[in-house]
C-alpha cells in the first residue's frame, strides 16, 4: 500500500528537530510521496531546498553530493540504506501571509514560478478566506492575488492548490471565469454535496483530511460519501488540522493512515480500491504530465 499525503507544511519549523526521522517513518508506514505548498515568499527557497534534496536522497546520492542550504535543511544526510518519503514543491501565497506584501510579491511569484516550472507539482497555496478578510479587511487583495495564480496555473500548465473559509460563492465563480486547464484540488474541503459537486464539475479534486474524523463534520462527511471515489485525494496539512481525539497537538503526515481509515469507514468500497483509485487520482493531478 503506497500513499501520497498531498498537502503537508513539512518546511514549517515544527518539524525541523525531526524532520529526517520523520520521512523515514512516513516511508515506512507506506507514505512515498509528500507534497509541499508554500504559503508566502519568505518559504519558497526552504521548499525547493527540501524538494531539490529529495530528489537527490531519491537517486541514491552521497551526502557530500547535497547542496549547500542557508536554511539548514540537511534532512537527507543520513544513511542511503534506509529510505525516506520523497517530497515535492508548490509555490504560492496563502491568504493567511499577505502582511506586508503588494503587488511586487506577485511579480516575484511569476519569476519564481518561471524559474522552477520543471522543480514544482503546483501552484499555491492560494485562496479566498472570508475569515481573515473580515479581520483585515483585504476581500479585494485576496482576490487579486487568486486571479493571479489562476492566471500562473494557466500559463504554465500546473494545477492550482486552493484554501477556502466561507468562500465557496466567491472561488467557484473565479474559477469558471478563468476556465483553469490543469484544474487543481480544493484543499481541506468542508461543505455540502452541491458545492463539492460544483468544484468537480469543473475537473477539480477534493482534499479529504481530518475534518472527516470529526462527528460534528456530517455535512461534509456525508458529501464525501456520495462523490465520486476519482473526485478525492488524501492529505493531513501538518502540523495544522489534528484529527479528533488529538486537539491540542501538532498534526502529523503520520496521521495520514488514520484519515485513510476514517475515510474505509465512510465509503462502500474496499480499502485497497480506495488506496489505488487516490493514488491514480494523485497521479492524474499532480505527476502524469
Amino acid at each position: 500500500m503506497l500513499l501520497t499525503d498531498s498537502h503537508c507544511h513539512l518546511d514549517f519549523d515544527t518539524f525541523s528537530h525531526e524532520l529526517e526521522s520523520l520521512l523515514k517513518q512516513c516511508y515506512q508506514s507506506g507514505i512515498h510521496r509528500i507534497i509541499i505548498p508554500a504559503v508566502s515568499p519568505e518559504n519558497w527557497d526552504k521548499v525547493l531546498t527540501l524538494s531539490s534534496q529529495s530528489k537527490l536522497n531519491a537517486a541514491h546520492f552521497s551526502p557530500s553530493s547535497l547542496p549547500s542550504s542557508n536554511t539548514k535543511l540537511d534532512a537527507f544526510s543520513a544513511n542511503k540504506s534506509k529510505p525516506h518519503a520523497q517530497v515535492f514543491a508548490c509555490l504560492g501565497i496563502h491568504p493567511w501571509f499577505m502582511d506586508n506584501i503588494d503587488k511586487s510579491s506577485l511579480d516575484n511569484l511569476s519569476l519564481k514560478i518561471a524559474q522552477h516550472t520543471q522543480d514544482i507539482v503546483a501552484i499555491g497555496e492560494t485562496g479566498i478566506d472570508k475569515v481573515i478578510a473580515d479581520e483585515k479587511n483585504n476581500i479585494k487583495q485576496q482576490i487579486d492575488f487568486f486571479e493571479h495564480h489562476l492566471i500562473l496555473s494557466n500559463q504554465h500548465n500546473l494545477p492550482v492548490i486552493v484554501h477556502h473559509r466561507r468562500s465557496h460563492d466567491l472561488i467557484i465563480p473565479l474559477l469558471k471565469k478563468h476556465k483553469v486547464k490543469s484544474h487543481g484540488v480544493i484543499h481541506a474541503f468542508s461543505g455540502s454535496y452541491q458545492q463539492a459537486k460544483d468544484y468537480v464539475d469543473l475537473g477539480f479534486k477534493l482534499g479529504v483530511g481530518g475534518t472527516i474524523t470529526y462527528d460534528r463534520a456530517q455535512k461534509t462527511i456525508k458529501a464525501i460519501k456520495k462523490l465520486p471515489l476519482e473526485s478525492l485525494l488524501l492529505e493531513t496539512d501538518a502540523p495544522s488540522m489534528p484529527l479528533q481525539g488529538f486537539q491540542g497537538e501538532e498534526n502529523s503526515p503520520l496521521k495520514l493512515v488514520n484519515i485513510l481509515n476514517c475515510l474505509n469507514d465512510i465509503r462502500s468500497e474496499s480499502l485497497e480500491d480506495i488506496t489505488k483509485t487516490i493514488e491514480n487520482n494523485i497521479n492524474e493531478l499532480f505527476f502524469n504530465r
